[in-house]
């Protein structure tokens, strides 16, 4: 699990095809040089990763599956590059990363699984005062997802949405977010990772057996 927070930039050393599926190789060096933090750990040791932890990486939950220096490899799924933006990755894209959530991390944004559940497309990028706002557009099923003041979860980011019109949702980024995420390389036509609120699903899933007479 994760909270939306993300930790780092990284960047895309490689993409190598292997067998239909994708080998990942990224250079996570701001992340395993940033600290542990004070919230978690109550201290200020270096960030370290072994074989099979989980980071998060534009939002998909990736395994690392190799080390070596600050790279990190993943294998990506043929079902993970169907349903996300991990199929347009080239070397040196710029990716957001955050490694999985501990009993003591802070839930600064909220709970985000890293199973993507679709993407989104940005629409319309326009300024607001110092932050940017930004419209976005859904497959038509997702759209009862999304809520005003709800949670939603973007290339791995825990943001707010701001309003909802149809199948479309608007969110505000402020200068802060902007500066440690690769949402200032948004522009119309950028295709985003998109997972919705899990307890959206878990209440969808209960009025539906409620429905049922379960």
């Amino acid at each position: 699990m994760f909270t939306g927070i993300v930790r780092a930039i990284g960047r895309v050393m490689t993409v190598q095809t292997r067998g239909g599926d994708v080998r990942l190789v990224v250079d996570a060096a701001a992340l395993i040089n940033s600290v542990t933090g004070a919230r978690e750990d109550n201290d200020t040791r270096k960030a370290s990763y072994t074989l099979g932890d989980s980071i998060a990486v534009n939002g998909v939950c990736l395994t690392v599956v190799a080390i070596e220096g600050s790279h990190l490899a993943f294998d990506v799924s043929v079902e993970s590059l169907s349903l996300t933006t991990l199929k347009h990755l080239t070397a040196g894209s710029r990716v957001n990363l955050e490694p999985a959530a501990t009993p003591r991390t802070a839930l600064g944004g909220h709970i985000v699984s890293g199973h993507v559940d679709t993407m989104a497309t940005v629409v319309e990028r326009t300024p607001d005062a110092r932050s940017q706002r930004f419209t976005l557009q859904m497959p038509p099923a997702f759209a009862r997802y999304i809520a005003p003041k709800g949670s939603v979860t973007l290339d791995g980011v825990s943001l707010t949405v701001n309003g909802v019109a149809g199948n479309r949702f608007d969110i505000n980024i402020v200068p802060h977010t902007m500066e440690r995420t690769i949402i200032d390389g948004y522009a119309p036509g950028t295709e985003v990772n998109l997972e919705v609120d899990v307890l959206a699903r878990y209440v969808e899933r209960l009025l539906e057996a409620r429905a049922d007479g379960q």
